[in-house]
């Protein structure tokens, strides 16, 4: 367990169903934090499908890149680098029509992982 570390010493690795990589942070199996946190990336002209986090409240900072977010009870909007969402726990939600590549910081919790 570490109490700090250094991004540029983590590896990015596939999300195990999205066609995305992120690079997991603080974790409850590796760190036994009681949230998740870790970064995404999202390829211009990728998506994230929909989908729902059931027991997780999901929150997002853009620290850079386009697209469009659709969550449901709430509609289409853009997002881009200083973009903060909260998508509360069972509410679909999916990232689209990205123009630029998006790097956000993703917060759950409880743990996702």
């Amino acid at each position: 367990m570490d109490y700090v570390k250094k991004e540029k010493d983590l590896a990015w690795e596939p999300h195990p169903f999205l066609p995305i990589q992120i690079k997991l942070l603080l974790t409850q199996k590796s760190d036994q934090a009681e949230l998740t946190c870790f970064l995404v990336k999202v390829p211009k002209g990728k998506e994230i499908p929909v989908h729902v986090h059931e027991t997780q409240e999901d929150i997002l900072f853009l620290l850079a890149g386009k697209g469009k977010m659709w969550i449901e009870g709430i509609g289409d909007f853009d997002i881009e680098k200083g973009t903060l969402i909260r998508v509360p726990k069972n509410t679909k939600h999916r990232i689209y029509d990205v123009t630029k590549e998006i790097l956000n910081y993703d917060v759950f919790t409880p743990p996702l992982f």
